[in-house]
């Protein structure tokens, strides 16, 4: 199935990278949030990104508005009926996820594909609610996604051959790289990142080390781009926490993050996107 028009629900940043993205390949894409002042930060995230690629000589200018244009930012659900793919990139809760879904599973044509970028939940957990599970795919982006390359695409249960094929086709469409994974919570990705923050983390409180000192002496090793602390900011500690949580419930406390981040979060600190978690962002 080829996608002529897709749609993203949720404006956060990962659903504002994933729409930016698809629009940057050419197709027209809706980014539907319940809050307008979330849209509103979505698509100044957008108009960020592309701004970055002019300054690179990447893109043109012309070129970045055309491809902004192409994004809708919408509170409802018009122009649905002839959406081919609909993206599901709400917070990591998996009531939330299936009522969601189950939502615009209403609002599409009965041939649309449903996606959901689940992090860690599995997928046949959240199409539970819908009433063909068979088209419901996972197709997990990495943050930022703008610039990560790889999306895991996950079949749940009862997800058809048909539904996955085009997922992969999807994915190749919008020049990224689809690796299908086998079903299980955290799928291929989280499950190392998690377990090797949580390392890290046991690190910290065994040896002494602060998160500057430890990030500074990965991104000297050349093991990662970025420390793990940097990282956990970027993808928001409330996300990691979420993720932990699902991975330590299915695999027992090897993926336990500690009481620190929990700690944080109750202070309202959430990483980058809050201004404060184990660093301080300004501007």
């Amino acid at each position: 199935m080829y996608v002529f028009k897709a749609a993203v629900l949720g404006a956060g940043t990962m659903g504002a990278e994933i729409a930016q993205v698809i629009s940057l390949s050419g197709l027209p894409v809706v980014l539907k949030d319940v809050d307008q002042a979330q849209l509103d930060r979505g698509m100044a995230h957008i108009r960020d990104i592309y701004a970055r690629r002019v300054q690179r000589g990447r893109i043109s200018e012309r070129e970045a508005e055309d491809r902004i244009a192409l994004v809708t930012p919408q509170t409802d659900y018009r122009g649905f009926a002839d959406v081919d793919l609909v993206l599901e990139a709400v917070p990591e809760k998996l009531a939330l996820k299936q009522a969601v879904l189950a939502e615009v599973e209403g609002q599409v044509a009965k041939t649309a594909l449903l996606a959901t970028n689940t992090s860690a939940l599995p997928v046949t957990e959240v199409g539970a609610k819908l009433q063909k599970p068979q088209r419901l795919v996972g197709m997990h982006f990495f943050f930022p996604a703008s610039v990560m390359k790889l999306v895991e695409v996950i079949a749940g249960e009862q997800t058809d051959e048909e539904s996955v094929d085009s997922a992969v086709e999807f994915v190749e469409g919008i020049r990224r790289i689809a690796v299908r994974v086998r079903e299980c919570p955290g799928f291929l990705v989280n499950r190392v990142l998690m377990a090797g923050l949580a390392e890290v983390f046991r690190a910290e409180r065994d040896l002494g080390l602060g998160p500057k000192e430890i990030d500074a002496l990965i991104a000297a090793s050349g093991l990662a781009p970025m420390g793990p602390y940097a990282l956990a900011d970027a993808l928001g500690l409330d996300i990691a926490q979420e993720v932990s949580e699902t991975l330590k419930e299915a695999y027992g406390e090897r993926f336990d993050l500690g009481g620190r981040i929990s700690g944080l979060i109750a202070d309202g600190k959430r990483g980058a996107k809050s201004g404060e978690g184990f660093y301080t962002y300004t501007g």
